[in-house]
């Protein structure tokens, strides 16, 4: 959740240097809907997917953990050329707080998520 509110006051801040300030209630809309902050919308959907996970009724298996774990990792850390991943590369070579953030992210997911290279 930290990483996400970083990433969404960092891109308010980048719209609103070119559109204006945005006025109070506006920025779910923008985020819903404008093109800028379309982007971020990988990241609002793993976490709403890990929300759906840990407030199901059923147990948390032991595969479903597993899964949400590998998704956050292939969306975070696999470098790949989504927009969202070249964005988020971009966000970190911008941010500090971005990569504070990221950082602390890093730390839950387990490096045993990492690709395996060919043999």
């Amino acid at each position: 959740m930290k990483l996400h509110r970083v990433l969404l006051d960092r891109e308010r801040r980048r719209y609103e240097e070119w559109r204006g300030a945005i006025q109070s209630g506006e920025l779910l809309h923008l985020v819903m809907t404008d093109p800028q902050f379309a982007w971020l919308r990988s990241l609002s959907a793993m976490i709403a997917q890990i929300d759906a996970t840990v407030d199901a009724d059923d147990p948390i298996t032991e595969d479903r953990f597993a899964s949400v774990l590998r998704g956050a990792y292939e969306l975070l850390k696999s470098g790949g050329d989504s927009d969202f991943q070249l964005k988020y590369r971009d966000a970190l070579q911008d941010s500090p707080d971005v990569v504070m953030a990221h950082a602390e992210v890093s730390r839950m997911l387990p490096a045993s998520l990492a690709p395996k290279a060919p043999s």
